[in-house]
């Protein structure tokens, strides 16, 4: 059994023992069984449940009702079986979080859809539309980022603001896992409960699908970035960062105090921006990661700007900007190469890895990604972040109302108090 401790804390999942069953999806109305007749999910589509079927108990289950849960979606998640499955997840959330914060982005004329299909479920739910007329004025009226550029991490920002004012702790994760339970929202809050002072975690689970090793990004351009940079030097903040068993998780939970103080990067680069604020304000002591099992994820192509090798390049420059702002002087003429040498070795530890547990795995394609993904080590360039709650030149209430263009004045603004 595997107990290994990080320089943070590590909470491993000693209580369960997986069993698989076929996987859930739910279209609109109930959660239903995606094959009723039971015949067995395809490999790669099986997800992993606690004994029993049962949700267990944790101690910190009272938090809930003091528990924000941001849920970013963009348009093509509409009434998806992964983010469907979600949401039928947090309906068994016994007691309710005291609210669900879901950031659309979305194009004008599936808003109201978007908002139909999310009405169908019994939560708590407060829509953002992110990319409203209204949200982009008072962004620009603000001198804040909006329109091109902007994704996830602006998104997420977005929600944080009215989620700090509504609740005392803040979960965030994606709607893509079809493996996504209930639990994983009480395992990410535990620590925060706890009479050791947490103020950030973060989950990490396996991602092994269709036979093969996928959490491709982190394995083949995160891990092997930090270790030629640690080859050279040592700083706490590489330390930090490499104790993180899946940093590039977007599921993770902090309190609502931590969440006012973070600069949230404004797309692909969110999770590795939020360690890096993590660091600063919690510290190792102050942080800890959480085994959330293993994952089933859509995925992405490798290729293009909206494939892995666009999500490299904002990684990498959020990741350099942490390294440099924790003291790291990087050498980008040769971090390229010793990137590159540090993902050879890997790869053979994969291939290793791969064939004793009998997994299907290609090099050649992995050191094909290695040189894509090498492009994009290069200086940060000026620092687009967003500013601090604490700090922000707009109010959350201001952002909540100019995001539901739906309801009138009064009700808007009567509701935007209210949160």
């Amino acid at each position: 059994m595997e107990y290994v401790q990080e320089r943070i804390a590590t909470l491993h999942d000693f209580r369960t023992q997986p069993t698989q069953r076929p996987q859930r999806t739910r279209r609109g109305q109930r959660a239903e069984t995606a094959r009723e007749s039971g015949e067995t999910a395809p490999a790669g589509e099986r997800e992993y449940e606690r004994e029993h079927d049962r949700q267990p108990e944790f101690p910190t289950d009272d938090r809930l009702r003091e528990t924000a849960i941001v849920v970013p979606m963009a348009g093509r998640e509409h009434d998806s079986p992964a983010a469907a499955r979600v949401l039928a997840e947090l309906e068994r959330l016994d007691p309710a979080p005291a609210a669900v914060f879901v950031p659309v982005r979305a194009d004008p004329d599936r808003i109201e859809p978007f908002r139909e299909w999310l009405a169908s479920f019994s939560l708590p739910i407060r829509v953002l539309w992110c990319n409203a007329p209204a949200v982009e004025a008072v962004l620009a009226d603000a001198g804040l980022p909006n329109g091109e550029g902007t994704g996830k991490g602006r998104d997420v920002w977005l929600a944080l603001g009215p989620a700090t004012e509504s609740a005392e702790f803040i979960v965030v994760h994606d709607a893509d896992a079809r493996s996504y339970e209930a639990t994983h929202v009480r395992r990410l809050i535990a620590p925060l409960a706890m009479d050791q002072e947490f103020e950030f975690t973060k989950g990490y689970y396996a991602r092994i699908e269709q036979n093969r090793l996928y959490g491709r990004l982190f394995r083949l351009f995160y891990r092997p970035l930090l270790r030629a940079v640690r080859d050279e030097h040592d700083a706490d903040v590489l330390s930090y960062l490499d104790s993180f068993r899946y940093a590039l998780a977007g599921e993770f939970a902090m309190t609502a105090d931590l969440a006012r103080r973070l600069r949230a990067p404004q797309a692909w680069g969110l999770e590795v921006g939020i360690l890096g604020d993590a660091f600063e304000h919690a510290g190792f002591e102050g942080s800890a990661q959480v085994d959330l099992g293993r994952h089933v994820h859509d995925h992405r192509a490798v290729a293009g700007d909206t494939g892995l090798e666009g999500m490299s390049r904002e990684v990498a420059a959020t990741l350099c900007r942490v390294l440099e702002e924790g003291g790291v002087e990087l050498n980008y003429e040769t971090l390229p190469e010793r990137y590159l040498a540090a993902g050879r070795r890997l790869i053979d530890q994969y291939r290793a890895d791969a064939a004793f547990n009998e997994l299907a795995y290609d090099p050649a394609a992995e050191r094909d990604q290695l040189e894509r993904y090498a492009d994009s080590i290069r200086p940060p360039g000026l620092d687009k972040r967003l500013p601090e709650w604490t700090d922000a030149p707009v109010e959350p209430a201001s952002v909540l109302a100019a995001s539901r263009p739906w309801l009138d004045d009064a009700t808007r603004l009567e509701t935007s108090a209210d949160d």
